[in-house]
């Protein structure tokens, strides 16, 4: 349990931390791209407010991309912005190539606007340039702005990011699993002092019991057998039941029970321990069906399997209504076997479900007193099913009947 917890811990933390990690790293990156295509639609609208070139700059009063970006003309752009321009008449065709401001031949350029007019965009990226389709006063231009190293600068910061992301990520995992354990200590102090609680009780309780069953055999011999002493050894009887199930889920959920694994054939195994059922089934009117698949092989603790079979078809047997059905089902699953145990009840609180294998809850607390339940038997059925490494759930469609399916 102390480990399942540890791991559940370190999971938690993370998972929280990969959860900022990764909104941070998309924030900051998104927010990084985004201001590199405002310096770039920047540029572009002074371009195409200027007939295709960068005015003349003024420190007073710099020509602005736009009312809506944050790009703004210095002493430089003119000089470190490498762009040419393609003017295109009103019919489409191509009337002029300005390629004096970067090292591009006129073929290469018209090649590139072919291609854009051809895709029908009036902006996006093609190879190294971002480009956009505006409305001069003869028609048509389209710029197209150098940007290889705008965008290697933000892929590089994309990659640094998340390599620093990565390496803080290993470390942090690498000291959460260090001092997880601290982090727990006082729920692994407080298990540890239940498991001694239980443990050392369960001795306890072993003496008195065995005198008052002695004490128990004495006053049947002097005074002859009566319903006291029947009673007492009812109550003797359920008492010690009750002991041996909480010791052996503590050492269960300390995984602390030795498992005996062997090759087994289960489809016997449940039909034998669930078959023992069918008198009682019959004796109290109720209807018992199998479903057993034959030849279904399984390699686990028989013991323990025969514990759960026995736990889940007493169970269904116990709270299922007046001459209502019982029925196990062993079928072949798709990485293993799947055992059901299906029984009718009179009525069921469906929202409370997955507390059914919480130690000592019972969904009907008078029916329990009546059946004898101690709240704890299915508990010990999800311990069997987890040390397997399996799965247990409970599911009711209707509230008229329940559903016990474990997965092995």
């Amino acid at each position: 349990m102390i480990k399942k917890l540890q791991r559940k811990f370190i999971m938690i933390t993370m998972g929280s931390l990969l959860l900022v990690m990764l909104l941070l790293m998309g924030t900051i990156n998104g927010i990084n791209l985004y201001q590199m295509q405002q310096r770039l639609n920047g540029a572009i609208a002074i371009l195409s407010q200027n007939q295709g070139k960068f005015p003349k700059f003024e420190k007073k009063e710099p020509p602005k991309g736009g009312s809506r970006s944050d790009f703004e003309m210095n002493e430089e752009t003119q000089f470190a912005t490498r762009y040419f321009v393609v003017r295109i008449g009103e019919a489409g065709d191509i009337m002029e190539i300005d390629t004096s401001h970067i090292a591009i031949s006129s073929e290469a350029a018209m090649d590139y606007a072919t291609q854009v007019l051809s895709s029908g965009k009036e902006s996006g990226y093609l190879d190294n340039y971002k480009y956009s389709l505006v409305w001069s006063s003869d028609g048509y231009m389209l710029i197209f702005v150098f940007c290889k190293e705008q965008i290697a600068t933000v892929t590089k910061f994309l990659f640094n990011s998340c390599a620093v992301a990565v390496i803080t990520f290993i470390l942090m995992f690498l000291m959460v699993s260090v001092f997880s354990r601290r982090a727990i200590k006082p729920i692994i102090e407080n298990a540890e002092k239940q498991k001694q609680f239980i443990t050392d009780a369960g001795h306890e309780i072993k003496t008195p019991i065995a005198i008052i069953s002695a004490n128990a055999d004495v006053l049947e011999l002097t005074g002859g057998s009566s319903e006291w002493i029947t009673s007492i050894r009812n109550q003797i009887s359920r008492l010690d039941k009750l002991v041996k199930n909480l010791l052996m889920l503590s050492r269960m959920e300390e995984d602390n029970l030795k498992l005996v694994l062997t090759d087994m054939n289960l489809s016997r195994t449940v039909e034998e321990i669930a078959g023992s059922f069918q008198p009682v089934a019959e004796m109290q009117d109720k209807k018992f069906q199998l479903d057993i698949q034959p030849g279904l092989m399984f390699h686990g603790d028989e013991n323990s399997i025969q514990q759960l079979v026995s736990t889940l078809v007493d169970n269904a047997m116990k709270y299922s209504n007046e001459g209502g059905i019982v029925g196990v089902t062993l079928s072949a699953a798709r990485k293993g076997v799947k055992l059901e145990v299906y029984n009718t009840v009179f009525e069921l609180d469906t929202k409370n479900l997955d507390k059914l294998f919480d130690r000592f809850y019972r969904a009907d607390a008078s029916r329990a007193r009546e059946t004898g339940g101690y709240g704890i038997g299915l508990s010990i059925a999800k311990s069997i099913v987890e040390a397997h490494h399996g799965k247990i759930g409970a599911k009711s469609d209707d509230g008229r009947s329940i559903i016990f399916t474990v997965i092995l």
